[in-house]
């Protein structure tokens, strides 16, 4: 089987601690092999990538703040499997938020960044249905928020 920390290594990713919600919900939550993950934002420890995508960001700068979303995602995934990612079984649905100015419609490609990650990571398990949505405000100003659902081995 992929060991996963391993693959994570090979993409040079250190995956943060899991971040604690900004409000009255849940990281995740289980019903029995299913996980729901709340909504990742597109912030590192350091840096965030904030704004309205189309007239504060480019649609590439957009893009890596998905995949700051999906480096989120498997800090949570982490703490759902008890600290072993390759009780992953299969990413079932992503689902993608930008902050878009008018006439930015790329929100497909934006989202792109996260789930190319999936797949980086979890090979053909990463594959996953998914949803991108353009909306007008995201929460502090993030430029780009993604949940995701999972399925994990017993």
């Amino acid at each position: 089987m992929l060991r996963i920390a391993n693959r994570l290594a090979e993409l040079g990713i250190a995956l943060p601690e899991q971040s604690s919600p900004i409000a009255n919900y849940l990281p995740f939550t289980r019903s029995g092999r299913i996980v729901h993950v709340s909504g990742q934002l597109s912030k590192s420890a350091s840096t965030g990538v904030k704004g309205v995508v189309g007239i504060d960001l480019t649609l590439d700068q957009a893009k890596a703040g998905a995949r700051l979303c999906g480096i989120n995602l498997l800090s949570q995934f982490r703490s759902a499997c008890g600290g072993d990612l390759d009780r992953v079984v299969r990413i079932l649905r992503l689902g993608g938020f930008v902050q878009g100015g008018p006439g930015f419609d790329a929100i497909p490609a934006v989202i792109n960044g996260a789930s190319d990650l999936m797949v980086d990571v979890f090979g053909d398990r990463g594959r996953h249905a998914r949803s991108a949505v353009g909306v007008f405000r995201l929460p502090l100003g993030y430029a780009v928020e993604v949940d995701a659902v999972i399925e994990i081995a017993a």
